[in-house]
């Protein structure tokens, strides 16, 4: 029997090794990578527990391609099949059987032929047959479906060959599956599982350590094909084998023996005199007091350190479900970048025994452009082969060592793609990496595994919509049945989404009249404590940070009125902060101040510049108006930041002044956390004299009527109930100048006003509400139903087998344009590359970037450097909703496409392959799909109808 062949040549492996060689590694998987908390999830469900969980991933991983010894496999390659004729096992050849091949993939024939030797040779039932053999049925990342079944059941002559030689094949079936059996110690146990029921999450979880195993021990340059490797051992070989992969053991967190204090000490890096906040003393209590690692829900005011108490939260945590990592889930690439760093510096400061390997990770699309990860990588690389060995086994787990230790931190190249890289113990990434976890997807029982290993922080959760929160919910169900823990941060939450989560959380395990106090709770900052199977537990800290006072003001939304207002506040300095709900009003804004005030005092930020761009500007605003620092202020006397939502969140920036569109009340306090952030001076005295009280002016909309009406563009991002209602609870605080709004105390007071039960509208208001409400249910309406097309199903009962668990899903999970509209309610959009067509015809990298990274060349005859192909790769730009239109993006793919350079899509041309190239001319201008694009540096992208 043959299990793999050298295509190019005549290596091959034999069956038999092959299913050694995947027993051994599962073996190694289990005693030195997998994190004590998966281990213990499977061996709850199994007689004798952990010694009956390691043989049973072990067997698994031996029997899963047993499949491959069938006609419908072994045809394939004839020198192979010729050798197996010549002793007894007839096939017909691979054109003879045709497509009929497709019937018996030999990950399903294997899980067939696995249950009739349990119900044959055993004595089991077909169903307690199943629920085992499909982990060998989905060892390809999707488990089969009763179709597939019935289907192959139909043809049992595609796994044995009809006639005489039938006896034979099953001979040597049974022949290898006795073998293993004996082999691997479970004979005897098989008796005694016949009783048992897998829960399903064990069922994933088998099936990805499977995969694994299997993925591993099918690595050539690890387990080198016969001839030349039919002389070492099998010991040899694999000790070999895996000190070439050199994977990176678990994490392992101690047991704390510090106080509150002396955890942030260590930990974080606090500025003098600095006190740990009530919120954080409660979130780290709490997740050392609840009766289990659980869902802590930790909502508290913007500066109140919510990063920093979820950091030392996972330590405790970790500590106590045995988890082996973290992964920290953010809204977008740009605050995910800003975590990772965060992660790398916490990490470092983490007691750890000298020498110990931690596997790092930044899970998203552009990760490779991210210098702190890309300097990781670099000094990552190993070639992953085979090498000699002594053979020495000594289990490598690390050991907590003294404080002063430190780790080295690796972005391991095995554990790098689509697939692999969430495997890592330490991940940062967007949010859509955890929501693909909910997602009907090839290998989604890898993504499981990931998850399942780790404590899950889940930040800004209050930027999610109800499409996104379909997906969060199913997600969280399952985290809850894996018992990992979760820290869910959030500046803004409504109560009803508080107790959406803890009940999604706490799964099977819910009391409807335990959890109904939760959507009651209106006191700020709370932190809840939600252990499955006990009380949800609420603590009310109080905030410790400064209280802040902001005057409210509506203001008419005339950009002339804006003008002339920002003229007068500025007359004795200051920086202001406009936010725009769209791009397009962004720069209307900043023309118009230009012109009034000046271009040196103006800057625009938003979401249409290309990621290098981008970043030069997230740093140059947190440069000149971030906190106070000993290394001298470098904020402007005067100056105007116009923005988009980019401003709202993760940017530790503080303003003088604040103008806002109306928008969600809860995004609304989130740019009034940029608005005074910090103190300056005594009373604020280093500030401007009329700029020493803080006002936010709330523009946007026509307020002259009963009702105001927000213009288009923001009801177009919005939808007019969430504006309407978040105007209504902001009337008695911009009619009045004695009735500021008091931070923090006022944040859940507004945001549950806004999100609770509706006020008894009346007159206008009752008329314009019941309008905006019947379109806004029927939006969400929609989106709940679209959401539920391809998400996963609820955790099944004990003992039901996966069958069709992924069916009618979406193929491979990806982090791209595509795969990032599955999971949220965004229509896909383009994204390109944006390079520039100079004077002679050439193309190369925009002029003005810096690091030497501008006007440099782009060949079309031969691949560019790499130096210049990383550059071009880091000006990706998504285009603008008028290209989301099916239409228009067909007709500008296929514009894009006619610029296509062959030598960029060679494999050494890594940066640039696959990718659309929009070309600008020497003026950064070109046209596309019937539209003018203008691109500056100092703007971003211009879109106007050509």
């Amino acid at each position: 029997m043959w299990a793999k062949h050298d295509r190019g040549g005549e290596g091959w492996l034999p069956l038999w090794r092959h299913m050694e060689d995947s027993a051994a590694v599962a073996g190694l998987l289990w005693d030195r990578w997998l994190p004590s908390n998966v281990q213990a999830l499977i061996a709850e469900a199994l007689p004798q527990g952990l010694s009956d969980a390691r043989s049973l991933v072990i067997w698994l991983a031996a029997v899963h391609d047993i499949g491959k010894a069938t006609p419908a496999f072994a045809c394939q390659v004839d020198s192979l099949a010729d050798r197996m004729r010549d002793k007894g096992l007839e096939m017909r050849t691979q054109r003879q059987l045709g497509t009929d091949r497709k019937v018996a993939p030999h990950g399903l024939a294997g899980q067939v032929l696995l249950a009739e030797w349990l119900e044959e040779r055993q004595g089991w039932t077909g169903r307690q047959a199943a629920q085992f053999g499909v982990v060998v049925g989905g060892h390809h990342g999707v488990p089969p479906d009763h179709h597939q079944l019935k289907d192959l059941y139909d043809r049992p002559d595609l796994l044995r060959t009809p006639g005489g030689s039938a006896a034979v094949w099953r001979q040597v079936q049974d022949s290898l599956l006795d073998a293993c059996a004996e082999a691997f110690g479970v004979g005897v146990r098989l008796g005694e599982w016949r009783a048992v029921k897998l829960p399903q999450p064990v069922q994933v979880q088998l099936s990805a350590l499977v995969i694994v195993a299997d993925w591993i021990a099918s690595n050539p340059e690890l387990f080198p094909y016969f001839p030349q490797a039919a002389a070492a051992s099998g010991v040899e070989r694999v000790a070999a084998a895996w000190q070439g992969l050199q994977l990176p053991p678990p994490w392992v967190a101690g047991e704390l023996g510090l106080d509150v204090s002396e955890l942030f000490a260590s930990r974080f890096e606090l500025p003098e005199g600095a006190k740990v906040r009530r919120v954080q003393d409660a979130v780290v209590r709490l997740a050392g007091s609840m009766p289990r690692p659980g869902l802590l829900v930790v909502e508290a005011p913007m500066g109140e350190g919510k990063t920093e108490a979820a950091l030392a939260a996972v330590e405790i945590l970790a500590a106590r479900a045995g988890a082996g990592g973290v992964f920290f889930a953010l809204p977008t690439m740009a605050t995910g970048n800003a975590m990772f760093s965060r992660l790398v510096r916490w990490l470092k400061k983490l007691p750890a025994q000298e020498g110990a390997r931690i596997s790092v990770q930044l899970a998203h699309s552009k990760a490779a452009l991210n210098e702190v990860f890309a300097g990781l990588e670099r000094t990552s690389r190993h070639a992953i082969r085979a090498v000699d060995t002594d053979g020495d086994s000594e289990d490598s787990r690390p050991r907590v060592g003294r404080a002063g230790a430190s780790a080295e931190l690796v972005a391991h190249q095995w554990l790098r793609g689509r697939k692999k890289a969430m495997l890592s113990s330490f991940v940062a990434g967007t949010v859509d990496q955890l929501l693909f976890m909910g997602l009907k997807s090839r290998h989604l029982a890898l993504r499981h595994l990931a998850i399942a290993g780790k404590v899950v922080v889940i930040d800004e959760a209050h930027a999610y919509d109800a499409f996104m929160n379909v997906y969060l919910d199913r997600v969280l169900s399952w985290l809850g049945a894996y018992r990992v823990p979760v820290v869910v941060l959030s500046a803004t939450l409504p109560a009803r989404r508080r107790r959406e989560l803890a009940e999604a959380y706490a799964g099977a395990e819910i009391d409807a009249a335990d959890f109904g106090s939760l959507a009651e709770q209106a006191t700020y900052p709370l932190v809840t404590a939600v252990a499955p199977g006990h009380d949800p537990v609420v603590v009310a800290p109080g905030a410790s940070g400064r209280e802040g006072r902001v005057e409210l003001e509506r203001f008419d939304d005339a950009l002339e009125l804006l003008a002339d207002r920002l003229e007068t506040e500025l007359e004795g300095g200051g920086c202001v902060l406009v936010v725009r709900n769209t791009v397009k009003r962004v720069l209307e804004t900043a023309q118009v101040l230009r012109r009034r005030l000046g271009d040196a005092h103006i800057t625009v930020a938003h979401s249409a510049f290309v990621d290098l761009d981008r970043a030069a500007i997230d740093a140059s605003l947190i440069d000149r108006f971030g906190p106070p620092d000993s290394a001298g202020d470098r904020r402007p006397t005067k100056h105007v930041v116009v923005a988009s939502q980019v401003a709202e969140q993760s940017l530790d920036v503080d303003f003088d002044l604040l103008v806002s569109d109306l928008c969600p009340v809860d995004l609304l306090l989130q740019r009034m956390g940029r608005l005074h952030r910090h103190r300056r001076g005594v009373k604020e005295a280093d500030r401007p004299e009329r700029l020493r009280v803080a006002r936010c002016l709330v523009t946007g909309a026509d307020w002259s009527g009963p009702v105001p009406v927000p213009v288009r563009g923001s009801v177009a991002v919005y939808g007019a109930y969430a504006l309407l209602r978040s105007a209504a609870v902001l009337v008695p605080h911009v009619e009045s100048e004695l009735r500021p709004v008091c931070l923090p105390e006022d944040i859940s007071v507004l945001v549950q006003c806004a999100y609770g039960p509706e006020p008894a509208w009346s007159g206008p208001w009752a008329e314009a509400v019941e309008a905006a409400r019947r379109k806004h249910d029927e939006h969400r309406a929609d989106q709940v139903e679209r959401a539920g097309h391809f998400q996963l199903g609820k955790v099944g009962r004990a003992g039901r087998p996966l069958f069709g668990w992924v069916a009618a899903g979406v193929g491979d999970a990806d982090d791209s344009r595509v795969g990032r509209a599955q999971v949220r309610d965004s229509r896909e959009s383009l994204e390109v590359l944006v390079v520039q067509r100079r004077d002679d015809g050439k193309l190369a990298t925009l002029p003005w970037l810096d690091n030497g990274r501008g006007g440099l060349e782009l060949p079309v005859d031969c691949v560019p450097s790499a130096r210049a192909a990383k550059a071009a790769a880091a000006t990706g730009l998504r285009l603008p909703m008028q290209f989301s239109d099916p239409k228009v993006m067909d007709r500008a793919i296929a514009e894009l496409e006619q610029l296509y350079v062959e030598a960029w899509q060679r494999k050494e041309s890594h940066w640039l392959a696959g990718q659309l190239i929009l070309a600008l001319d020497g003026d950064c201008q070109c046209l596309l799909a019937g539209y003018a694009l203008r691109y500056s540096r100092r703007d971003g992208l211009e879109v106007t109808r050509a």
